[in-house]
């Protein structure tokens, strides 16, 4: 009988019979309660079964549950806008940088270059321009020649930058400090864990506004310098909510004044008019045009005389021709009618108003005439 309840145990076990696998523990882990169906107590336990115990078991559940709903709820705002104040003096800096263009109180974004990182790594230039600060010590200062790099993490000041300027720079007892020659102290950084110098300061922005205290020049100006009487009679009969009475208005406005100007009309006939040839020519250059004339030339000048309104007309490659043009028409016509040029009448263009025209017709006698700009 021994003997077979050992066969019958190593059949039925490899592990060495079925009497061993019977003294493995099972505790209340693995157990579930056959009231409650919950795991970890036994029926005879079960708060179910023993109504004294139940408002306890609910309390301390109810407990737990809200402990663990507190650290599912629990967050950390990041406040983004802190980070645009915050600029960290850098030794190793070559130029001011910041990332956040608002930051600027002048701006040429016409400007790029690239900067190079202690990593190898390249980033663009977008601009740079000037930042207008508060230091703590209620001064306003000017970070000028900042170059603004989108997406910049951390703005920089660079204190070779300040050296350059005139400013001292010292670092010593853990913090760095910049001082004016003439002012002294300007600010104060004390160093981080981390071996940095941090500097809050805050950014001005500045927004220009007109303001007029005369509620008469005011409403003048609301309403597009409107006649003042016109304003008046608006008053009179209630046509605009808030209108004051208009009682004077002594002042002159020169807008007003200066908008009502016109021009004195061109005369019909000419107040000067040659009896004579040659007596006064007009020359005009016109060019350059698309399509290219004789010999890939792409200009013209004309010279037409007052008297007799013939008009001659000379091909040329570039402006700076004008003047031998002129050269050779004198030249032509003087010995054609044995008379000399008097007047030479023309605009202000550079063509005509170089040194060596000028120099030429000083030279010959010839009287310049010069017509402002848009008029006939």
């Amino acid at each position: 009988m021994r003997g077979r309840g050992r066969g019958r145990g190593n059949r039925d076990n490899k592990d060495g019979g079925r009497g061993r696998g019977r003294e493995q523990p099972f505790g209340k882990t693995n157990m579930a309660c056959y009231r409650c169906h919950k795991h970890g107590h036994y029926q005879s336990e079960c708060y179910t079964k023993l109504p004294h115990n139940k408002e306890k078991w609910q309390k301390s559940n109810f407990t737990e549950n809200k402990e663990e709903e507190t650290l599912l709820m629990a967050f950390h705002t990041k406040d983004h806008n802190c980070e645009q104040d915050v600029w960290y003096l850098d030794t190793g800096c070559s130029n001011h940088m910041c990332g956040s263009k608002s930051l600027f109180s002048h701006l040429n974004e016409e400007f790029h270059t690239t900067v190079s990182f202690g990593d190898h790594s390249k980033v663009n230039v977008m601009g740079k321009g000037d930042i207008q600060i508060r230091t703590k010590k209620d001064t306003i200062e000017t970070i000028s020649n900042a170059f603004y790099i989108p997406d910049l993490k951390s703005n920089l000041l660079s204190l070779g930058q300040l050296q350059e300027k005139g400013y001292v720079t010292t670092i010593k007892n853990g913090a760095c400090e910049v001082y004016d020659p003439t002012r002294g102290l300007v600010t104060h950084a004390k160093m981080t864990p981390n071996r940095l110098f941090p500097l809050q300061i805050q950014t001005l922005q500045y927004c220009l506004m007109a303001r007029e205290i005369d509620s008469t020049w005011l409403w003048h100006y609301r309403y597009g310098h409107f006649n003042v009487n016109c304003l008046k009679t608006f008053y009179q009969k209630n046509m605009v909510i808030g209108l004051p009475n208009i009682i004077h208005f002594n002042m002159v406005c020169e807008n007003c004044v200066v908008g009502k100007q016109h021009r004195k009309e061109f005369p019909q006939r000419k107040s000067l008019r040659a009896k004579k040839v040659l007596e006064l020519v007009h020359s005009d250059f016109y060019g350059p045009i698309n399509s290219s004339l004789n010999e890939g030339k792409r200009y013209f000048i004309t010279f037409i005389d007052d008297c007799s309104r013939k008009t001659w007309v000379y091909f040329l490659q570039d402006k700076s021709e004008a003047c031998n043009a002129f050269k050779n028409f004198k030249t032509h016509v003087e010995n054609e009618v044995e008379r000399t040029i008097k007047i030479l009448r023309t605009n202000h263009g550079g063509e005509f108003c170089s040194k060596e025209f000028q120099d030429f017709c000083d030279e010959h006698g010839i009287q310049r005439h010069l017509t402002a700009a848009y008029t006939p």
